[in-house]
């Protein structure tokens, strides 16, 4: 038997998993309206994958 694979997150996925996240979504509910696994929805909302774009520091700041 084959587990269905997790389709890969885009960027764009990527904020809509943060948006829903920030309306107060579970993971688990995301997951299931993206049609992904709870993983990858875990990883998007700990910046471990796509992390949110923000401003750049520049390390040679003094």
């Amino acid at each position: 038997m084959h587990r269905k694979s997790s389709p890969t997150v885009t960027p764009e996925m990527a904020d809509q998993i943060r948006l829903l996240k920030a309306q107060g979504l579970y993971h688990h509910q995301i997951a299931a309206l993206l049609e992904i696994n709870q993983g990858r929805v875990s990883e998007v909302v700990t910046g471990k994958l796509h992390p949110p774009a923000g401003p750049r520091q520049n390390s040679l700041d003094i």
